[in-house]
């Protein structure tokens, strides 16, 4: 359901111990397209059936004649014959390098500058999401989940919009919400030549720090040039291709919102986490903002997209308009394999181990649980366990592999036909395989040490020894005072837990430690001293001034901590196995930051434009087809009704589960409701994290459908475009009005969506409906 960035990486720095950064959260991937071929015949990475691994025999005698080995079969195919598809590389195209002459020869139109214009003004991105104008007076459409944090914020005392939802009847009642933006991109400048030809001279590791110098001081100069933030103009420096361009993303900011309307939770998640990334969908995940002007008044837009009321067909083109958050398109097959082996797998245990935890603390304590919003915490380790899963099963797929290789070579064949491309950048696809294998000497550390600080995945009591074990070397080592005063104000900051769900994350971090380095580890028996890591966990839960945050604070402002303390004992335990990881992997990073660096700017040497870069959450356009699917033995069908989600509800109803279950309002069903309206359906546009809440455009550019998910089979997306079995899923705009009107009785917004008419009440919205 969520479909957002979902990979995050954090450094944790410890000056005082001379480390380089510790891992803060769940991390991997990098920059990343693989390179186009020519079409050609592919085998589909789909359901199959059965394995044809030909056994090739080592143990010839001397002198005997050697037989040919057979090529590798894998599900009856020749891997040798698997070939790139033209689109592997994906379809998120940039609005500096327009696709008009393939939108032309594939989907007989031929848009030009002000059809792309319009379709860039429309659109908006919005914190961690995407969202479009959908009237001349500021109203903005985007998913649900993407909102859910605005809706909480603007409840008052005994007021629950997630259960009841919340709709302002008058143009008076919608309320104001803080810390939101919303960026319409207005120009785009390209600023390679400048960047580039102030950093030449520049050599490595000096160059890294002078190009952030280099954008930072373009990005003032051009935020000053449109007007500065006075005049609402933000500047993002945007590199796509690993750098080989650098472009200035200027945009319009809108800080000043309004919440229309959300639907009940129930409604906007339908189907919960057991659905989540699945297709066929019942889902109505929609919410509406506003935003106003300076005066305080509705703003005022001309570029907004009209809502397409008749829908579409299976069949028919669609465009997203969205913000794409990343990809990984541009590694190599040795990134690929890492991740499948390390660091993506090391992800998956972590989730699962942390979700098991969680799990068990909040069944034993439903009402603690609830009181701390402890599922929405859960979901959103569910949401990225089925991410990565899904990630590491293409991963694992050798046709997807092939495929990987395939497109590979033909990039190393293209730079050893120019001598000049081959004498800069030949050797690159060999230099980062050699560092994967340096990574791989330390691939216990990818595992044992994640989300050492996360708030949600490690134990607080750990989380404080390990900052405590900073400060206190900080002191003793003279560092300056305002350097301690921000390590004592980060310390304040880590997040309370349950002491039994404190105990169970510290006991899931020693098991950690065990399943990576084994229970004879030195620093393993160190910590445990002939404990289970249950019993360790509870002993030093204990026994540590740290495992209270109000006792803990106190003890470290008043210098008060102690080197034998329980807590801080575990971290002098793994700390030097850890620095000898840090110390190992960051002799690695920074070359291979170079060299991914320098693979994208050869790829764009040779293919150019014709690659879309990889996703970067900045503004792209992805063009497919509205198409069904086979799945699980079956066909999906190109949509779903409204018939399919009251099914769902009755079906499941008597289980004990209330994923589908209904609301009160839409029970039973509401007179006027036709339940042949479609509700969701699939297309193949190339989505990823980021596009929730992207508008799904048909060619006129009218609204048909917000994406708010992908199915299971697009998981692998992040570095492999399959438009044979990926699909973006939409709630249908058809769906989304005949809620409105019928269920949630909103004739305001429905006449100003239909018509563009903004009216202040309700009472009078009906009587111009009438």
């Amino acid at each position: 359901m969520h479909e957002r960035s979902r990979r995050i990486v954090r450094t944790w720095t410890l000056p005082a111990l001379g480390l380089v950064a510790l891992l803060s959260a769940c991390g991997g991937g990098g920059p990343q397209p693989a390179a186009p071929a020519a079409p050609a015949p592919q085998a589909s990475p789909g359901a199959r059936t059965g394995t044809d691994i030909p056994t090739v025999r080592t143990d010839t005698a001397p002198g005997q004649s050697v037989q040919p080995v057979a090529k590798p079969m894998v599900y009856g195919v020749d891997l040798d014959t698997v070939h790139a598809g033209k689109f592997d590389q994906g379809k998120m195209w940039t609005f500096e390098f327009p696709p008009t002459d393939y939108f032309a020869e594939t989907y007989g139109f031929h848009p030009d500058s002000a059809w792309f214009a319009k379709a860039r003004l429309g659109a908006l991105r919005i914190p961690g999401c995407s969202a479009s104008f959908v009237s001349p007076n500021g109203l903005v459409m985007t998913n649900h989940h993407c909102a859910r944090e605005f809706v909480t914020q603007v409840q008052k005392n005994g007021e629950d919009f997630l259960k009841d939802g919340f709709y302002a009847k008058n143009l008076a009642d919608e309320r104001e919400i803080h810390d939101f933006t919303a960026d319409q991109l207005i120009d785009i400048v390209d600023v390679t030549h400048e960047v580039d030809g102030k950093l030449d001279a520049v050599a490595m590791p000096a160059r890294g720090t002078a190009r952030d110098s280099v954008l930072d001081s373009i990005k003032t100069r051009i935020t000053e040039e449109r007007g500065g933030e006075d005049a609402g103009v933000f500047v993002e420096m945007v590199s796509l291709y690993a750098g080989a361009r650098t472009e200035a993303y200027v945009f319009h900011r809108y800080t000043k919102a309004k919440l229309v309307m959300a639907p009940e939770v129930q409604i906007g998640f339908f189907g919960g986490d057991p659905d989540n990334f699945t297709y066929p969908r019942y889902n109505l995940d929609f919410s509406f903002f506003r935003l106003y002007d300076d005066q305080g008044a509705p703003l005022h837009t001309d570029h907004y997209f009209h809502v397409a009321t008749k829908g579409m067909s299976e069949g028919d083109a669609v465009f997203v308009v969205g913000n794409p958050g990343s990809t990984s398109r541009l590694q190599t097959v040795a990134e690929l394999e890492f991740r499948r082996d390390v660091s993506d797998r090391g992800v998956l245990e972590l989730l699962r181990s942390r979700m098991e935890v969680l799990k068990d603390f909040m069944e034993s304590h439903p009402d603690v649980a609830k009181s701390r919003d402890l599922e929405n915490g859960y979901f959103e380790l569910s949401n990225s366990e089925k991410a990565y899963a899904g990630q590491i099963r293409g991963m694992e797929d050798p046709l997807i592999l092939a495929r990987r290789r395939d497109a590979q070579k033909k990039f190393e064949q293209a730079l050893a036909a120019d001598s000049a491309l081959e004498a800069q950048y030949g050797d690159l696809d060999h230099r980062m395989a050699e560092l994967q294998d340096q990574k791989r000497q330390r691939k216990e550390g990818f595992g044992a040490f994640l989300a050492l600080t996360s708030g949600n995945m490690a134990s607080a009591t750990l989380y404080r020894a390990l900052m405590a074990f900073q400060i206190l070397n900080a002191r003793r080592g003279g560092a300056p005072e305002d350097q301690v005063d921000g390590l004592v104000e980060e310390f304040k900051k880590v997040p309370d837990q349950p002491d039994e769900l404190d105990e169970g994350y510290m006991a899931a971090r020693f098991r950690d430690f065990i399943h990576y380095y084994g229970q004879d580890a030195p620093f393993v028996q160190s910590i445990l001293q002939g404990r289970s890591p249950e019993g360790a966990a509870s002993t030093i839960e204990q026994g540590s001034v740290l495992a209270d945050s109000a006792k803990a604070v106190a003890a470290i402002e008043a210098d008060q901590v102690q080197l034998t303390d329980p807590a801080l004992q575990v971290v002098r335990g793994y700390l030097p196995e850890f620095i000898q990881f840090q110390q190992g992997v960051s002799q690695v990073f920074p070359e291979e930051a170079e060299v991914s660096a320098q693979l994208g700017r050869a790829r764009f040497a040779v293919y150019g434009t014709t690659v879309p870069p990889d996703a970067t959450f900045s503004l792209r356009i992805a063009d497919g087809v509205v198409k069904g699917y086979p799945y699980n033995g079956t066909i999906a069908p190109w949509h779903t009704t409204l018939y399919g989600m009251y099914d769902r509800h009755f079906s499941f109803a008597g289980s004990g589960r209330d994923d589908w279950a209904l609301p009160p309002r839409w029970l039973p069903v509401p007179n006027g409701l036709d339940l042949s309206t479609p509700l969701d359906f699939v297309f193949t546009a190339d989505i990823i994290g980021g596009n929730s809440g992207s508008p799904v455009l048909n060619k006129d550019l009218d609204v048909v459908g917000i994406v708010f998910d992908g199915n299971i089979e697009s998981l692998p997306g992040d570095y492999i475009y399959l438009p044979e079995i990926n699909r973006a899923v939409a709630v249908d705009v058809r769906g989304i009005l005949s809620a409105l009107d019928v269920v949630y009785d909103v004739d305001r917004i429905v006449l100003e969506i239909k018509t563009g008419k903004l009216v202040a009440t309700e009472a009078e919205a009906d009587r111009v409906g009438s």
